[in-house]
Order: C-alpha cells, then structure tokens, then sequence
C-alpha cells in the first residue's frame, strides 16, 4: 500500500475504451497512481492479490465473472483494497447486492466527470464514495430498516464479527475464533460500522448488546 499522498488504484473493466477513459480522469489528479487494468475478473483478482492496490474501481456487468462475483472472491482472498464500483446500473436491486458484499462506493458512469473525480477521491480515503442517485435508494432502504434491527443489512458473516467485537475480542483474536485472515476481519468491520452508521467498535458493541443481546 501506498502512503496518504498517493493512491495506487486497478481499474477493472471489460471495455477497452471505458478503461482509457478512466485512466485518463484520474491521470488529471496527480493524487492517482493507475498501477493496472484488468478485462474481467479473473485478472482483476490475480492483479489485486500481486499489486495490493489502494484502491479498485470495479465494473458490474462484465463477461465471466460479474462485478459481484469478482467482489465476492476478492473478500475471500482477504484483499483489504477499497472497492469501488463504476457502472451504469442504478437498478436497487444491483446497489444493495453490490453495498452488501462489500463494496465502499458504488458511483454511476454517467456522472460529471469531475465530480465523478471527486467521488473516488472520496473513496480512496474515506471508503465512501456514492453518486446522489444511489444514496437516494441507499437512504430509502435505511429507513424501512430502521422500522426493524439496524442489524438487518448485515451480512451473516458480519453478525458473527460484530458479536465476536462486543465479546472484547481483538482483531487477532477473531480471525483465529472465526478461522479468517485478520486482513477478512477488518474488512468486515469496516463494512459493519458503516451499515450500523458508527464510528467506532465502542459504538457498534453498545448497538449491538442494546439490540441482540449475547
């Protein structure tokens, strides 16, 4: 990984001019350092696990291996770049799956490119990076959620990683319990404090013992 002036970032996407087009973007913003370029997801993986790069910006619908699926397998393999996805689906359906399985932004093709620029900026520091459409349907889901659990949106692997957090188990701790990389927990807690909306594993473990209970 790169230090905080520079994000080394893979650009995924089955279409050879898309993918010189967001080179050239981000090539406008001395911050980016496009390390490599993958046509599906099957390269995407390979060039993830050997480059390491801060950030992917990652394509939904490709040949082979869909933007979900290549996600999922970059979770399994424990890759802690932040992902995220570039498409032209504003389709719920495609943004909560995708939000889901962890994904720190989920940004529209169609944007302005410059605040498309500044949206994955964003994403490369703060792991939060959505186009205004889909934060629309991300808030319409928050809310009939919040008439249930907030726990809701978790995944089960997260439920077992949050109940794991308000034991007081260390991140070491868990991977061991769980049987995961300590890279896989952090990830997963990323991703659980920013669905719970806290900021700290303090937080989440209050949400969860008012909640659930252990």
């Amino acid at each position: 990984m790169t230090n905080n002036n520079s994000y080394q970032v893979l650009i995924v996407d089955d279409h050879p001019l898309m993918r010189r087009g967001i080179r050239q973007l981000l090539e406008t913003e001395a911050s980016f350092d496009v390390v490599g370029e993958a046509s599906n997801g099957a390269e995407a993986i390979s060039l993830a696990n050997r480059l390491e790069p801060d950030l992917i910006l990652l394509d939904l619908n490709m040949k082979g291996l869909s933007g979900l699926d290549t996600l999922h397998a970059l979770r399994r393999d424990g890759i802690s770049s932040r992902v995220v996805v570039l498409t032209v689906s504003d389709a719920p359906a495609d943004i909560y799956a995708l939000v889901d399985a962890g994904a720190d932004g989920y940004l529209l093709k169609d944007s302005d490119p410059e605040t498309l620029l500044d949206n994955i900026f964003q994403g490369a520091i703060h792991g939060d990076a959505f186009s205004e459409q889909v934060k629309a349907h991300l808030e319409r889901r928050k809310d009939h959620q919040s008439q249930s659990s907030p726990f809701a949106s978790l995944t089960e692997r997260e439920l077992d990683v949050v109940q794991e957090v308000a034991r007081g188990l260390s991140n070491k701790q868990i991977a061991d319990t769980l049987h995961i990389s300590e890279e896989t927990v952090k990830v997963h807690i990323r991703n659980l404090l920013r669905k719970l909306n806290v900021r700290s594993r303090v937080a989440a473990t209050v949400l969860f013992l008012e909640n659930r209970g252990l």
